[in-house]
């Protein structure tokens, strides 16, 4: 099944003396996105990867001449898996700054290695989309919101990822899913020289699965993981980085009363999360529907922020005396609060939440209301 995708027209993003960076997940659907644009497009273009050696040789050279015999008798060049490239951001630099007619494109999988390189040699020169799973906006354009609430468990249970979206079969989902947890997301993390114990960063992994939507400081998962806070701290910022999980600060203009130090852990990827703790049984079946329903709708409220051009800062809310609320969005000077709730109660805004921010809004996104939060 092809599933259109949000960023199908990338020449809307093409500027002069400027970089596309596609950063996303690996198997997200970034080369096929990418290739199925540069066969529509009139533009003379040239698509290489990282993976090859003479390309990385040439690119990571940062000789302008051989740069220029490079992109010589092209309008756009286009580089999948850019980050595997030594000093890719230096190359890319001299290309935009000297060979201004080039458009360039640089795709990435592992967000840490290439917003390292990129980062500061192209500040000011690129524009930056992260391509996520399959959003239920996507989904929209080829299923009504009567069939989109039907496959709802679907979407809780084996997650976005294109590959899995179009399959159909729970034993060729999960077989999919089980390949990319252990061969794919998790493969450019392990194989860093940094990571001297995989078996905690596995644990730690299945300890954030465990908790999605709760609190946790780095010292409660060090304690639990046998390891101490630092490097907890620093495996968390590699699986963030490498669009694993999603960290969720908590919001507080009054420090006496709420609690603000710890964070909340979202997986990017429902499908992905189950895949950790190998756990695909049907919703009867389980006992946390309640936190995949709230990693999901979650996830999908950040695609549509970054797809429609939402500016927003995210956090939750909490108080010392227990109330609390999911979702905090900070945008155009106000607050909006969202109660993510799988049951069909409503609920009303905690009194402390109203008398604290008055001027703020509070919503209960359920089963009934979600596509609108969503889409």
């Amino acid at each position: 099944m092809r599933i259109p995708r949000y960023y199908a027209d990338l020449g809307k993003y093409l500027r002069q003396r400027k970089v596309l960076v596609l950063y996303g997940p690996r198997q997200v659907g970034k080369t096929t996105l990418l290739e199925d644009y540069l066969h529509s497009t009139p533009l003379r273009w040239r698509l290489d990867s990282g993976d090859d050696v003479r390309i990385r040789e040439v690119l990571g050279s940062q000789d302008l001449v051989r740069l220029r015999e490079y992109v010589q008798g092209y309008d756009l060049v286009a580089i999948d898996e850019a980050q595997r490239i030594p000093q890719i951001g230096q190359g890319l630099k001299l290309i935009v700054d000297h060979l201004p007619e080039a458009r360039v494109i640089a795709t990435g999988s592992s967000s840490f290695e290439l917003a390292g390189q990129v980062g500061e040699p192209l500040t000011g020169r690129k524009v930056t989309l992260t391509l996520y799973p399959v959003s239920q906006i996507e989904l929209g354009s080829l299923y009504n919101p009567f069939d989109l609430k039907s496959r709802v468990e679907e979407f809780l249970v084996f997650g976005g990822y294109p590959e899995v979206v179009g399959v159909q079969g729970r034993t060729e989902k999960i077989r999919i899913l089980s390949e990319l947890a252990g061969s794919y997301l998790l493969k450019d993390i392990l194989e860093l020289d940094r990571i001297r114990n995989p078996k905690a960063l596995l644990d730690l992994l299945r300890l954030l699965a465990f908790q999605v939507g709760k609190e946790v400081s780095l010292n409660e998962l060090g304690t639990q993981l046998g390891i101490d806070y630092k490097t907890v701290g620093r495996y968390i910022d590699l699986l963030e980085k490498s669009f694993v999980i999603y960290s969720l600060r908590g919001y507080s203009r009054n420090l006496r009363k709420a609690i603000s130090k710890k964070s909340k852990y979202y997986y990017y990827d429902n499908g992905i999360r189950n895949a950790v703790i190998a756990n695909f049984n049907r919703l009867e079946l389980r006992d946390d529907v309640g936190r995949l329903w709230e990693n999901f709708l979650f996830m999908e409220r950040l695609k549509k922020q970054a797809y429609h051009g939402i500016q927003a800062n995210n956090y939750f809310w909490r108080t010392w005396s227990g109330n609390e609320i999911d979702l905090v969005e900070e945008r155009e000077g106000k607050l909006f609060g969202y109660e993510l709730k799988w049951g069909d109660r409503m609920l009303k805004a905690p009194r402390e939440w109203a008398g604290t921010y008055p001027e703020a809004q509070f919503a209960v996104v359920n089963r009934e209301s979600y596509l609108e939060f969503v889409t």
